[in-house]
């Protein structure tokens, strides 16, 4: 893959994603610039597109949301966020499935 959107760190692995909130459907667009495209229904009110990205990648993942923090990009459409106890070949082979 030439863009990776994952990094391993000792805690698991960091993920950097671009949203587009307001969207038709939560969707997973595809790799743009070394982040992955997510699209989300939710709107950018009082941070709760940032809760619906959480709990769209903890469905993707399978896996608690609690174990993916939000570390950068509150505010922003870019973030960067880490997944507790999986490393990035396990997130990118999760998140890319649908993907051809």
């Amino acid at each position: 893959m030439s863009e990776t959107f994952t990094r391993d760190t000792p805690e698991g692995c960091t993920v950097t994603v671009r949203i587009h909130p307001g969207a038709r459907k939560n969707a997973i667009q595809g790799l743009h610039d070394g982040a992955l495209k997510i699209s989300l229904t939710t709107p950018p009110v009082d941070g709760r597109a940032n809760d619906a990205l959480i709990a769209f990648l903890s469905d993707r993942l399978r896996i608690p949301k609690a174990r993916i923090t939000l570390l950068t990009g509150a505010t922003s459409r870019s973030k960067t966020l880490r997944v507790a106890t999986l490393t990035a070949p396990e997130v990118e082979a999760a998140l890319l499935t649908d993907l051809a």
